[in-house]
């Protein structure tokens, strides 16, 4: 029997519709031919995925989080998939590594976009396997035009490889049963949900999520069925594909029908259960906990404007509240890390200067004035450019190039801030990444505005589906049928 034959194509951004920022060239890391198979470790030949297939890479670009894709960027990147699957002749599948949350300029559903033009050129008796982000949306659209999507079952996303390579083995598990003359046929029960929450209201680190998404191995274990996911969605697009998504797939289409529909009314049921997956409060609120906090660091998420769900990045309001207190800018003030915002034209004025110096710069969207010494410059970082960290009091800001997530104890250390040392790390951050879980002494998800704002209402959407919880009440259950594609 011959090995199917895989191509490996993606693009991946998670995108804030009311981010200022737009994803350009710069900000994806684009991959080709054999770079693309290289990224995956189990992919390796000797490995037994890696041994299981012929994987033919055609062309990959992922980003960190931002606004919306410029639409050229997307159309070109889009082109290049395309002209890469053409080239790459007959295939038997396609592993299609998307996030879910893409938005592009003058589109209403990019990966549906996208995978409706790659479905144009493969064959049309080829399987789709897509690996995804929990805080993806899920069309119909695209639902329809891929066989086996999957997504991640734990936020913060711990389980992102893990649930690459399930994608990956469902795909050649379907494959090798179709070479070998089975007549397999994936059935897909679809299964939409009025609910639109914040991802800091699910994590899985707390109840509800935890159960809910503890629930799927379960079905996922059960005859008939291939893959079980919940995709909670992304709050801060606004697009009508924008709500939680249940999606079971499997070979019996009765089977994978009921257990998306009791998933689904599980999600539901529990709707009112979600809430922050920390200690909320103001900014305020938050310095204040740490100030009195006998355990050091202190984190307080700055989680309007993180880069890790969309945020711009360069809303400077949270740092010109801090430095307006002379608890943290006086003399003997706690050591203060302030990471980050970026402003191009403010790191040229302070890498003109010499370490040391006295420096004044005007700082991101909200025009902060910056005074205090330069502590230090940087260069070398991939995502931030250049780096300046100016020290005024305790407090350490950091004013980056371009746009970086400070969401690792690494990315502080590679500026010479030692994260355990300092009392307390303001970071545009929502829940916290593992390192900083482990390091933080006391927390505060601190709810600023911005264009990830957890206050959803605040934001003003108006292009989703309405009724929506929880912005509409809802006085019956709504139609939780699952749609069999």
């Amino acid at each position: 029997m011959r090995l199917p034959r895989i191509a490996i194509a993606g693009m991946a951004i998670e995108s804030s519709a009311y981010a200022t920022h737009r994803a350009g060239y710069r900000d994806f890391t684009v991959r080709t031919a054999d770079q693309v198979r290289e990224r995956y470790a189990f992919l390796a030949p000797g490995t037994p995925l890696g041994d299981a297939a012929e994987w033919v890479g055609v062309f990959y670009a992922r980003s960190i989080p931002g606004g919306r894709v410029e639409r050229a960027v997307y159309d070109d990147f889009k082109a290049r998939i395309v002209a890469g699957l053409r080239a790459a002749g007959p295939v038997d599948g396609l592993y299609l590594d998307v996030h879910g949350a893409m938005s592009v300029d003058g589109l209403d559903d990019a990966e549906g976009d996208l995978v409706t033009a790659v479905r144009a050129v493969i064959p049309s008796g080829a399987v789709v396997s897509a690996p995804m982000d929990l805080h993806g949306n899920v069309s119909e659209v695209f639902a329809r035009a891929v066989e086996l999507p999957t997504c991640y079952r734990l936020a913060p996303h711990e389980d992102a490889w893990e649930t690459r390579e399930r994608a990956a083995r469902n795909l050649v598990d379907v494959l090798g049963d179709r070479l070998t003359g089975a007549a397999r046929t994936v059935h897909r029960a679809w299964v939409p949900v009025p609910i639109l929450l914040p991802g800091e209201k699910t994590s899985t680190r707390v109840e509800p999520a935890k159960s809910l998404y503890g629930l799927l191995p379960s079905v996922e274990a059960k005859d008939g069925v291939i893959d079980a996911s919940i995709w909670i969605g992304y709050a801060w697009a606004d697009e009508p594909r924008c709500h939680a998504t249940v999606l079971v797939t499997g070979d019996d289409p009765a089977i994978v029908a009921a257990e998306a529909e009791a998933l689904a009314a599980r999600l539901w049921d529990v709707r009112e259960e979600f809430g922050f997956v920390g200690p909320a409060g103001t900014l305020a609120e938050g310095v204040a906990r740490a100030l009195r906090s006998p355990g050091k660091p202190y984190l307080v998420s700055d989680s309007g404007d993180n880069p890790g769900a969309g945020g711009s990045g360069d809303v400077s309001s949270t740092l010109g509240q801090l430095l307006r207190l002379p608890e943290l800018t006086g003399p003997g003030a706690p050591v203060t890390y302030v990471a980050s915002v970026f402003d191009a034209a403010a790191v040229d004025v302070l890498f003109a200067a010499e370490a040391g110096a006295e420096v004044a710069v005007t700082v991101g969207a909200d025009r902060v004035d910056l005074r205090g010494i330069l502590a230090g410059r940087y260069t070398g970082d991939p995502d931030a450019g250049r780096i300046a960290v100016i020290r005024v009091g305790g407090l350490h800001a950091v004013v980056t190039e371009f746009r970086k997530a400070y969401h690792a104890t690494s990315d502080f250390a590679a500026i010479g801030l030692d994260p355990a040392a300092a009392d307390i790390i303001v970071t545009k951050i929502g829940y916290l990444e593992p390192t900083l879980y482990d390091l933080a002494q006391g927390w505060t998800l601190a709810l600023t505005p911005g264009p990830v704002d957890q206050d959803l209402e605040r934001l003003g959407h108006h292009r989703i589906n309405r009724p929506m919880f929880p912005f509409d009440a809802f006085t019956e259950r709504p139609d939780l049928t699952a749609k069999m594609l």
